[in-house]
């Protein structure tokens, strides 16, 4: 099997970058099942390139993107363009995509210099900034349109237990990277996962700090077994 580094769900492009993640989130769907909508995310190797990634991107691009056919007065041909607005690439798979900074970088440079409109999200645990012992967000502006950084609790202790960070003090470098994201004028989104098992979260304190960091809360429903 190959790996699967594009795949296409509800119409939307997913870019799946590698199987790593510095959370063992204990609601992920990796936790259950190997596929997406019977795709295999699970990756064989991480030996690969940006230009392989965009490789297996354009086709995707040619299916599900939406384009406008253009009447050129002078020329009376037709031209066909992408519909601005209408696209959308996102960066997530069955790992923590920011931990392929380089070649995330390059895709997306890709995208926007090919496609311009396309929107690019990228759904984050938020460590990122962590990792790599500095602000990345200033090198994405112009490139990411919106974050989705999972947020993941109320308090320190609920977020430890529900995503088993690998560090400590996670779910502070969590709150920095939202801060970080909004300041930097991209679209911030923090997201919680409400429901696990019947637990409730305190969606409202989430709310509060989501708002209070320059984001807005996106609650996601736990569904048990995610995409079939």
């Amino acid at each position: 099997m190959s790996n699967i580094l594009v795949y296409s769900l509800e119409g939307k492009i997913y870019i799946n970058l590698t199987n790593r993640c510095t959370n063992e989130c204990i609601f992920c769907l990796r936790q259950d099942k190997d596929d997406v909508c019977g795709q295999e995310l699970w990756l064989e190797n991480e030996d690969f390139s940006a230009e392989d990634v965009i490789e297996q991107l354009k086709p995707f691009i040619s299916k599900h993107f939406k384009h406008d056919a253009i009447l050129s007065d002078c020329q009376e041909t037709l031209t066909i363009k992408p519909q601005e607005g209408k696209n959308e690439v996102i960066f997530c798979g069955y790992g923590e995509p920011m931990l392929k900074f380089d070649i995330l970088k390059h895709v997306a440079m890709y995208v926007k210099e090919n496609y311009p409109g396309t929107k690019i999200r990228v759904n984050t645990n938020g460590h990122a900034n962590f990792v790599y012992k500095k602000n990345v967000v200033p090198e994405l502006v112009g490139l990411v349109d919106e974050f989705s950084v999972s947020l993941n609790g109320a308090t320190s202790q609920e977020y430890d237990e529900l995503s088993q960070p690998k560090f400590e003090q996670a779910y502070v470098e969590v709150k920095k990277f939202i801060q970080a994201s909004s300041e930097a004028g991209i679209k911030t989104v923090a997201s919680i996962v409400d429901g696990y098992k019947g637990r409730r979260l305190d969606v409202e304190k989430c709310r509060e700090i989501a708002n209070g960091l320059g984001a807005e809360l996106r609650v996601r429903e736990w569904i048990q077994n995610g995409y079939s």
